[in-house]
C-alpha cells in the first residue's frame, strides 16, 4: 500500500498497482465474460458439475426432465400451426432465394430439430426470412446466374449457408455477440423497411404473370422492369393475386382487432396455397397464364455434404454472403427471441443462442437446407398459440416431414400469384413507419440512420444499405468517445447532491472549484477537447 502526505500533513493512501496480467485477465473477463457463466460450476462436486456443463451447453436436458404431458398439448396446438405457416413461407422464400422451392420445405424440418436441442428460447419458432434470402440471392446472383447454371448456383447457396453457419458458431464459442450489437435497433428497422419495400415491387412480376424480369435488386431498374414488359401483364393473374391479397390482409386486420383471433392470420396463408391449387388445377390456369409451382418431389432431406463448393472463382462472393447474411440472421433472430422472453420475465442467453443457430445453419448445409433463423411472424405465432418449450419446433419438424413424404407433389399446382400476396402481405408488417416518426422525434440522428439503411437498401443494394447505417452508427459511437457531454454541477441547497446548473440553475457552485462530469471515460481522442473545455 503506497501512501502521499500533504504539505497539512494529510496522509492519502494509494492501493498497491495491480500486475498487467491481472488487469488484462480482469478486462477479458468484464468483456466477454461479464454474466460469469461458469459460475454455477463451482463449488460444486465433479458429477454434479458435469451435469450442470451439459444442461449449460444442451439447453434441451434443462427442461425435458420436467417436460409433462400438459405442456406437449399447448406445444403441439403450436407446432401444428407454425406449420401450418411453415409451408407456404417456405416455398415462397424459396422463390425469392431463387432456388428450388423443395429446398424451403427442407428448411423447416432439420434446423428447428437441431434448434430445439441447442436452443435458449422457449418461444423463438425457426424457420427461413425474406431479407436473408433476398440477400443471398442476390450476393450469389451476382457470380452464377441461377437461370443459367442452377446446380452451381444451389451449391454455392449451401456453401454460404455453412460459412454462415460456421461464423455464427465461432461468434458464440469466442463470446463475441459485441459485434451484432452494431446493429442497432434504427438499422435494422430501416433495412427491414427497405428489403420489404424492394420484394414487394419484386412480387409485382409474380402478380401480374410477368416472364421477363430484371435481375436487379434496386426500385430503379425493377420499375424500370414492370413498366418495360407491361404487354407481358395477364389481367387474369392480377385479379386473383388481388383477391388473394386483400383476404391476407383481411385476416391481419382481425387478427390486430381481436387477438384471441390470430389463428385466423397464421392459417391464412395455407388456405390461399390450398384454394390456389385447387383453383389452378381446376380451371387449368396455365391457359390464363397463371403460373405454378412446378415439380415437388416426394422425400425428406437429401444429403448435400458432397455438393459444398469452395471454388476459388467464388469463394469470395459466398464468404461475403454468408458473413453478411448471418449477422443479419443473428441480430434479428435473437432480438426476437429476447422480445418474447421479456413478455414471460424470462432471459434468453445471446450466446447460446449464436452457437445453436451456427450448429442448425451448418448441419443443415450438410441436409440440403439453406439459412434459417428465428421469423417474426412465425415466432409471434408460436407465442400466441401458447408455446410451453422448444418442443413445438419439434412437433413442427415432425409435421413438415409428414408433408415431404405424403403431400409434397399436391403444393406443385401452387400460384406463384398466391406465393406473391403472401409474400407481399408479409412484408406489408414490416414497413415500421410508425417507429421511423418516433425515431425522427426523439432521435434525429438514429433517424437519420434509419434513413440511410432504408435508401440505401431501396435505390443502391442492401449490402450497401447496411453497410451506409452501420457506418453512421460507428461514426456517433465515435463522436460520443472523443466528444463527451461535459456537465458542470452545482449542490442543491440544503442538500449533498450535486445536479447538473443547466438543468437546476438555482444549484450552489463551490467557491473556487469547478466540479465536472464527462459523459465517457478520459481517452486519447477525447483528452484535447476536455483540456479545451476547461479552458
Amino acid at each position: 500500500m503506497a501512501s502521499f502526505e500533504t504539505d497539512h500533513h494529510t496522509c492519502v493512501s494509494f492501493p498497491t498497482p495491480r500486475s498487467f496480467q491481472t488487469t488484462f485477465k480482469s478486462d477479458l473477463k468484464e468483456t466477454l465474460f461479464p454474466d460469469d457463466p461458469f459460475k454455477q460450476f463451482k463449488q460444486e462436486n465433479s458429477l454434479r458439475s458435469l451435469k450442470k456443463a451439459v444442461q449449460y451447453f444442451v439447453p434441451i436436458f434443462e427442461w425435458l426432465p420436467n417436460y409433462n404431458f400438459r405442456m406437449f398439448r399447448f406445444d403441439l396446438l403450436a407446432g401444428i400451426t407454425i406449420t401450418s405457416l411453415a409451408i407456404p413461407q417456405g416455398i415462397s422464400y424459396a422463390k425469392l432465394a431463387n432456388i428450388p422451392p423443395i429446398i424451403g420445405l427442407y428448411s423447416s424440418f432439420v434446423p428447428p430439430l437441431i434448434y430445439a436441442i441447442f436452443g435458449d428460447s422457449k418461444h423463438l419458432a425457426v424457420g427461413t426470412v425474406a431479407a436473408c434470402s433476398l440477400l443471398l440471392g442476390q450476393t450469389i446472383g451476382d457470380v452464377v446466374s441461377a437461370e443459367e447454371n442452377p446446380t452451381l448456383y444451389l451449391h454455392l447457396i449451401f456453401t454460404a449457408t455453412f460459412i454462415t453457419g460456421i461464423f455464427q458458431t465461432a461468434l458464440g464459442f469466442l463470446r463475441l455477440g459485441i459485434f451484432v450489437e452494431f446493429l442497432s435497433h434504427s438499422t435494422i428497422t430501416g433495412f427491414m423497411g427497405g428489403t420489404a419495400t424492394l420484394i414487394c415491387l419484386q412480387q409485382l412480376k409474380g402478380m401480374f404473370g410477368l416472364k421477363h424480369f430484371t435481375t436487379k435488386t434496386d426500385v430503379v431498374h425493377v420499375i424500370h422492369a414492370i413498366v418495360i414488359n407491361r404487354r407481358e401483364w395477364k389481367w387474369e393473374s392480377a385479379v386473383v393475386g388481388v383477391i388473394f391479397l386483400v383476404f391476407l390482409q383481411f385476416t391481419r386486420y382481425i387478427r390486430q382487432k381481436r387477438p384471441k383471433l390470430f389463428w385466423v392470420s397464421a392459417i391464412a396463408p395455407m388456405v390461399v396455397v390450398v384454394v390456389g391449387c385447387v383453383f389452378a388445377y381446376l380451371i387449368r390456369g396455365k391457359d390464363y397464364g397463371i403460373q405454378t409451382v412446378g415439380d415437388l418431389k416426394k422425400g425428406i432431406n437429401p444429403s448435400s455434404i458432397q455438393n459444398l463448393t469452395f471454388d476459388s472463382k467464388y469463394i469470395t462472393a459466398v464468404i461475403k454472403a454468408g458473413i453478411v447474411t448471418g449477422l443479419i440472421a443473428l441480430a434479428e433472430g435473437i432480438a426476437i427471441g429476447r422480445s418474447f422472453a421479456i413478455m414471460k420475465n424470462e432471459q434468453v442467453d445471446g450466446n447460446k443462442e449464436m452457437i445453436a443457430f451456427g450448429l442448425m445453419n451448418i448441419i443443415g448445409s450438410f441436409t440440403s437446407c439453406y439459412l434459417t433463423t428465428g421469423p417474426f411472424s412465425k415466432t409471434a405465432v408460436n407465442y400466441n398459440a401458447g408455446a410451453k418449450t422448444a418442443m413445438s419446433n419439434i412437433v413442427m419438424a415432425v409435421c413438415m416431414a409428414l408433408t415431404l413424404l405424403l403431400l409434397a407433389p399436391l403444393f406443385s399446382y401452387t400460384p406463384l400469384v398466391a406465393l406473391s400476396a403472401i409474400i407481399m402481405s408479409a412484408m406489408f408488417g414490416l414497413i415500421n413507419y410508425e417507429e421511423a416518426f418516433h425515431l425522427f422525434k426523439v432521435d434525429k440522428f438514429d433517424f437519420i440512420v434509419c434513413m440511410a439503411a432504408f435508401f440505401g437498401v431501396a435505390f443502391i443494394s442492401m449490402d450497401v444499405g447496411l453497410m451506409l447505417s452501420v457506418g453512421l452508427s460507428l461514426l456517433r459511437a465515435l463522436i460520443y468517445v472523443a466528444r463527451p457531454a461535459i456537465c458542470k454541477l452545482g449542490r442543491i441547497p440544503n442538500s449533498i447532491l450535486y445536479r447538473d446548473t443547466d438543468q437546476y440553475p438555482h444549484a450552489i457552485q463551490e467557491p473556487g472549484i469547478l466540479i465536472l462530469k464527462l459523459g465517457s471515460p478520459i481517452y486519447f481522442a477525447s483528452s484535447n477537447y476536455i483540456r479545451e473545455s476547461l479552458c
